[in-house]
């Protein structure tokens, strides 16, 4: 079944967002088209007032061959880029995993909505990006259905999903760990006991609704 993940990601892990990441508070945000040519980030949207200041300082990136205006719009600018040699490896990541992109918007950091064709599509995701040490944030996975039914909580109290939430957005399950547990329970102003038996129970519902569902499905 297909999966949907919303995640940031820090405008130095790739192309385009270190070479739209300049002065002058540009918004980005990449339009939707069907790639043909390898390249799955040609074409984006700038938002702001100091366009030739920004294409100037884009054109100027030793990675970009050409910078074309393509249309405007009120304050908003639609972009063809064209790559040279680029260094990022989350273009083939994205490509490796079959991920496709359904939004994509920011500047520091970046906002993604990825689709993939399966949960083993996110997890290869996952592990590529470790591999290239790219760092990123999950702020929600769901299914299609789940979206379509507004089903986001699995069922755990608004208590437990802060908890959750908290943890896994500073880096409280990765290896090694960027935060404690002190310091999670002192975000949610609670203490680390509370904070524990919050994030134990939360996951153990979380992960018994996700794995187990998916085994007796994968037995049907």
């Amino acid at each position: 079944m297909a999966v949907v993940a919303e995640l940031t990601i820090d405008s130095d892990d790739f192309d385009l967002g270190r070479v739209t990441s300049v002065a002058g508070g540009m918004h980005i945000e990449l339009e939707r088209v069907v790639p043909t040519g390898g390249d799955i980030m040609p074409f984006f949207w700038a938002k702001g007032d100091s366009f030739e200041q920004f294409e100037s300082a884009v054109r100027e990136n030793r990675i970009v061959e050409e910078l074309q205006a393509v249309a405007k719009v009120g304050n908003r600018v639609l972009y063809h880029v064209y790559w040279g040699d680029t260094v990022s490896s989350l273009t083939t990541i994205l490509t490796e995993s079959e991920a496709t992109i359904l939004e994509a918007h920011g500047n520091t950091p970046w906002s993604f909505r990825l689709r993939f064709n399966d949960h083993a599509g996110l997890t290869e995701f996952h592990n590529l990006c470790q591999e290239e040490g790219i760092d990123f944030h999950v702020e929600r996975i769901y299914t299609l259905v789940e979206e379509e039914t507004g089903v986001y909580t699995f069922d755990i109290t608004p208590q437990q999903q802060e908890a959750l939430v908290t943890a896994v957005s500073e880096g409280y399950f990765e290896v090694p760990r960027r935060t404690t547990l002190k310091e999670v329970s002192g975000q949610l102003g609670i203490s680390p006991q509370a904070a524990s038996e919050r994030i134990r129970r939360g996951a153990d519902t979380v992960l018994r609704k996700v794995l187990l569902s998916r085994s007796a499905a994968d037995l049907d």
